[in-house]
Formats: structure tokens, C-alpha cells, sequence
């Protein structure tokens, strides 16, 4: 099969032909939802070896075709154009690298793979074939994320010193079976999980950082990675960023505190995007994405505080930003990627470092 880029230019673009490997959270919540609610895209395969998913797709994607593998989306390569990789992460490199020598584009999910040097061959592979590749971190696009973006950009808290950020969930029991049987190296954990969208996203705000300081502990029956995890990052830019990550939390704290030469934010509750579509509803709702007001965040300093509301959450910007990417020429675009991989990469080796500081510790 070849694999030459197929031509695309912005006065010939034609329906991105879009396959989805796996049809769990991920495949089912995120990005079948979001592709078939984009008029760039057609939904046309879906791997899943589950009767019930695979007649949950059929049900909720009339037409699709269905496979029982991931290699039985590669065997289609000829068909597609883009395929897009739900599965777990151990299997993120190999099917990534098949994909990419089949001709495809690939969005992979994150994390981006279990380890950096297999993103970093990832990387080298799609330029090399001149091939589009990118990594779903759609929390970039969480409301409470953007709203912190924006008071970043216009300065209201000064010189921000300290960054707090959680994703905390009382989740006592392992519910996947995969996670239940993964350890590190297969990407296993709360690290690889909920830990990439906070590592990424200090990354975005205040750029490089090293590791300051890890901790990570496994508190459920059955947990065989890790399930409890704070991490504190030293940016570059003179930012201390403060990351918690726990599974077995009775409660929760901010989901973001800033702190700021000229004041603060505080913002409790979790983006409404992922459980409004688990309860039914689609990207396309006027009310999508919008989060309510009862969780605005607090700004200012104590005594002096104003409500600041959440901004729209918009996770459909992913894929509006891959359309036009791989329309206007693909990877020879000049037109930005939704993400870059080089960034999921970057936090690939913070999770390597803490969980090498972490090996030094126990054998010291």
C-alpha cells in the first residue's frame, strides 16, 4: 500500500473519511460525537470487539462499519484518510506507527505514548512521510482552563507566582479492566491518565518547568500503579506550579487557585463538556458546553472578591482546527496542528523524571 500523502489543497478538499479505534469513554464520549458532528468528517469505521458497544455504535451511527480490531481499521487504510486512536495507551505507539506507514493521518489520544522516545520516533516518522499526527489533549479546551487563559492574557493578576491545579474523583474501585491489570509501563495509573491534562496544561500557561518535587502512592485494593499523585513543578518562568491528581478523593479541593502580584482566582467544579454528552446530549446543543453559574470562580483578593463566570467550553476546536489543517494541504499546511506533539512529548519526560526521582527515593 502506498504511502504518499494524499493531495489535499483548500480548492479541492473532499470529506475527511475518519475511522475510530475503540469505543469506550474515550471513542464513544469524545471523539465519535465530536467527528460526527462535523461536516468535514465522515464517521465511517469504528473498531470495537464488544457486542454491546459494537451495537451501541450501530444504533447511534447508522451505516458506520464495524471492526473487531484496530488492525481491522489499517487493513481499510485505502478507504480513510484519518484515523483516530481511542485505545489503551500501551497500544498508542505500535498502531500509531502502523497507521502512519498505512498512509493515514492519526489523532492519537493521550497520552501521547508510555514513553517520550516513542512520541519523539512518532514525531520524526510523520514528517518523514509526510503524514499529519496529533495528540487529543482536548482539556485544552475545558471553559475553566480558557477562562484561566484569558485572565493570564490580560494581566489582571499581575505576576502570577503560584499555580494550583486538581483533578480529584471518588472513584474507589477500579472500574476498567484494563487499568486494572496496567502497571507504568503500560501507561497505567493516574498519572498517565488525569496527570497528562495537568502537566500539559501547567506547560501551556507558564512553559517549561522541571520536576521540584513527586509523590505517588497506589491507595485502592487492586491498584498496581498509582492512584494518588501531587506534583510540583519549577517553570522556567519563575512559576511553582502544584498539581494533585487522586482517584480516591471525599473531597475535593479547587479545581484552580492562581496567585498574583495583584490579586488571585480560585475555581471549584469540573468542565460540563465529557458528562453532558454521557447524559445524551450532543455537541451541537445550544446549551453545550456552557457551565453553571453557580461555579464561577472567585477573583480578586479576600474581602474583594468579584464572580468571574466560566467560558464556553469548546472541545469541538479540536477537530475545527485538524479539518482545516488537513484540508488546506495536510502536513505541508502552513496552518497550525490542534496540538503539536512536541508538547505532549515534553510531558512524557516530566512523568519519566518524577518517576525516577521517585525510584531514587526508595533505594536511598
Amino acid at each position: 500500500m502506498s504511502t504518499e500523502p494524499t493531495p489535499r489543497t483548500g480548492a479541492g478538499k473532499r470529506t475527511i473519511r475518519t475511522a475510530v479505534a475503540g469505543f469506550g469513554l474515550s471513542g464513544r464520549v469524545f471523539h465519535a460525537p465530536l467527528i460526527a458532528a462535523n461536516p468535514a468528517y465522515s464517521l465511517d469505521v469504528i473498531s470495537t470487539s464488544d457486542a454491546g458497544r459494537q451495537a451501541e455504535a450501530s444504533a447511534s451511527y447508522p451505516g458506520v462499519r464495524l471492526v473487531d480490531t484496530p488492525a481491522g481499521i489499517i487493513a481499510l487504510a485505502g478507504d480513510l484518510d484519518l484515523i483516530v486512536l481511542g485505545t489503551p495507551p500501551a497500544t498508542h505507539f505500535p498502531l500509531a506507527k502502523a497507521a502512519l506507514e498505512a498512509g493515514l493521518d492519526v489523532v492519537v489520544d493521550k497520552p501521547f505514548a508510555v514513553r517520550s522516545a516513542e512520541g519523539q520516533e512518532l514525531m520524526e516518522l510523520a514528517a518523514r512521510l509526510g503524514r499529519v499526527l496529533t495528540v487529543f489533549q482536548n482539556r485544552r479546551w475545558d471553559g475553566d482552563y480558557l477562562t484561566v487563559k484569558g485572565l493570564l492574557d490580560s494581566g489582571a493578576l499581575g505576576t502570577v507566582t503560584r499555580f494550583e491545579s486538581r483533578f480529584e474523583r471518588w472513584a474507589p474501585e477500579v472500574s476498567k479492566a484494563w487499568k486494572a491489570d496496567a502497571t507504568a509501563d503500560d501507561g497505567g495509573g493516574v498519572l498517565f491518565d488525569l496527570g497528562t491534562h495537568l502537566l500539559d496544561q501547567a506547560l501551556q500557561l507558564f512553559g517549561p518547568a522541571a520536576v521540584a518535587h513527586v509523590e505517588l502512592r497506589a491507595r485502592r485494593p487492586g491498584e498496581r500503579t498509582d492512584d494518588d499523585v501531587f506534583v510540583a513543578l519549577q517553570h522556567d518562568s519563575g512559576v511553582t506550579s502544584h498539581l494533585w491528581m487522586n482517584m480516591l478523593c471525599a473531597q475535593q479541593g479547587p479545581r484552580y487557585r492562581l496567585l498574583g502580584s495583584e490579586g488571585g482566582f480560585t475555581k471549584h467544579g469540573v468542565d460540563p463538556q465529557e458528562p453532558y454528552i454521557v447524559a445524551g446530549g450532543g455537541p451541537l446543543d445550544e446549551e453545550y458546553g456552557i457551565e453553571d453559574g453557580e461555579w464561577a470562580g472567585s477573583l480578586g483578593r479576600d474581602g474583594h472578591l468579584d464572580r468571574l463566570s466560566t467560558e464556553r467550553g469548546a472541545y469541538p476546536e479540536f477537530y475545527r482546527i485538524l479539518a482545516d489543517k488537513i484540508n488546506d494541504g495536510g502536513a505541508s499546511s502552513p496552518l497550525p496542528l490542534p496540538v503539536d506533539p512536541a508538547g505532549p512529548i515534553e510531558v512524557l519526560k516530566l512523568i519519566e523524571k518524577a518517576r525516577e526521582l521517585v525510584a531514587e527515593r526508595a533505594t536511598a
